[in-house]
């Protein structure tokens, strides 16, 4: 029965379920007197929905604390053992897959690395679904007891009726591979096992806001800087953020080629993969068969060498004049999306930020209005070079969280409208 704004009983049931889900996951242990002001729930409903919640095995009690002159009051926390989820980062020099159980607490992973042709996108799939099966076994657990699989990409995701997730990479030369699809093709997953893909600033984003350095804030923008570079914003109107290709900003008209074809891209002068071949072209020396990240290392190592030893011009030049245009890329952030704050990781952001970071800082704070600049924080992510997969599982988590912590129920298999079926039941 639908009340007059349209919820039902059963809305209302799965709401509450919702709030003192999260409630305990983000704040917990609590015990039920504390669950009632943190939720706006009676003490009843209270009561009502942690023994639900307890009767699905997805709340335990994890101690007790002294109350003022009565019966110590008992803590309920989340059971981490009740779900499973894997977060699986496609990245640009490997795909890495993690397991985790329902507190993000790792509990296996794999890698595979990238080599020749290493966007074709049968072989991503097939390192998806092997690295999958891999911390499944390692783990010894069942596929039936995921929540979900999350998927960070590169590109823009489009979710099809017919297909699923439908994945537009330009930069790594996809267009509309049906990667879902994929994923489902050859597997031994249950099917009531979903699969979110998205973007994978996004899933970036999803995790430091979660648990990183943007936990509080109402308005940020994520970063992730590494080969290329993207970005993800988070409003009180996206608050699971929304991917926004930032990296194919211009910022330099007839500028450098990009790796999507266009000229003067950010993406041309500041991710890992151009940056690294500036450094080339003006005389540089990588090591040879080094991959992206020993490159960067090697060229950080000769723009900041230790004290006593001279620096390498042509590296220092490369890095200042690349904090430069992130610094004018982000004061475009500034001034569009006016956020609280600015996160930068992704394993380049990461790798190059204790060196860069106050350059960049002072660049944005030049190129941006003054007052949204005087309002705004930039630093880095805190979750470090895994936060693509944590932030991936986290899509089946919150999905889960959103259902009240109960599974999508199953999809019906050829269920045809009730009217055809009463027609074939007075059929001959």
């Amino acid at each position: 029965m639908a009340g007059r704004n349209g919820r039902t009983v059963r809305d209302l049931r799965r709401g509450n379920r919702t709030a003192v889900l999260e409630r305990l996951y983000f704040d917990g242990p609590l015990s039920r007197f504390e669950l009632g002001p943190a939720t706006g729930l009676s003490s009843g409903s209270v009561s009502n929905v942690v023994a639900d919640l307890a009767a699905d095995g997805l709340v335990e009690e994890a101690g007790s604390v002294d109350s003022d002159g009565g019966r110590p009051r008992t803590l309920l926390r989340v059971a981490p053992d009740s779900g499973r989820m894997i977060g699986v980062d496609v990245g640009e020099t490997r795909v890495r897959v993690e397991l985790f159980d329902l507190t993000l607490t790792e509990l296996a992973r794999t890698e595979r690395p990238l080599e020749a042709q290493r966007y074709d996108p049968d072989v991503i799939a097939g390192h998806v679904r092997d690295g999958i099966a891999e911390v499944l076994a390692a783990a010894g657990q069942a596929p039936e007891r995921l929540l979900g699989i999350g998927v960070g990409v590169p590109g823009i995701v489009e979710r099809t009726p017919d297909r699923g997730a439908v994945v537009h990479g330009q930069t790594i030369g996809w267009d509309a591979v049906p990667l879902e699809s994929l994923l489902r093709a050859d597997s031994r997953l249950p099917d009531d096992v979903p699969c979110f893909i998205d973007n994978g600033a996004r899933t970036l984003g999803q995790a430091e806001m979660w648990f990183g350095a943007g936990r509080g804030a109402g308005n940020a923008v994520v970063v992730l800087f590494g080969s290329g570079v993207g970005a993800s914003l988070v409003t009180p109107e996206a608050e699971r953020g929304r991917a926004v290709e930032w990296g194919h900003l211009t910022v330099r008209v007839r500028g450098r080629r990009c790796r999507c074809g266009a000229l003067g891209c950010l993406e041309a002068y500041a991710g890992a993969e151009s940056l690294l071949a500036r450094w080339r072209e003006e005389g540089g020396r990588p090591p040879r068969g080094a991959d992206e990240e020993t490159a960067l290392t090697a060229m950080l190592a000769a723009a900041y060498p230790p004290p006593g030893t001279a620096a390498d011009p042509v590296a220092l030049a490369v890095l200042e004049e690349t904090a430069e245009y992130l610094g004018a890329g982000l004061a475009d952030l500034i001034n569009l999306f006016q956020p609280e704050r600015i996160l930068i990781g992704g394993w380049a952001g990461l790798q190059l930020g204790p060196r860069i970071l106050p350059a960049v800082r002072r660049h944005a704070t030049a190129y941006a209005l003054r007052h949204p600049a005087g309002k705004v924080t930039v630093d880095l992510g805190r979750l470090g070079p895994d936060a693509v997969t944590v932030g991936a599982a986290i899509l089946p988590l919150a999905d889960f969280f959103a259902r009240g912590g109960r599974r999508p129920d199953p999809a019906p298999r050829d269920r045809h409208p009730a009217w055809r079926a009463a027609l074939e039941e007075r059929g001959p």
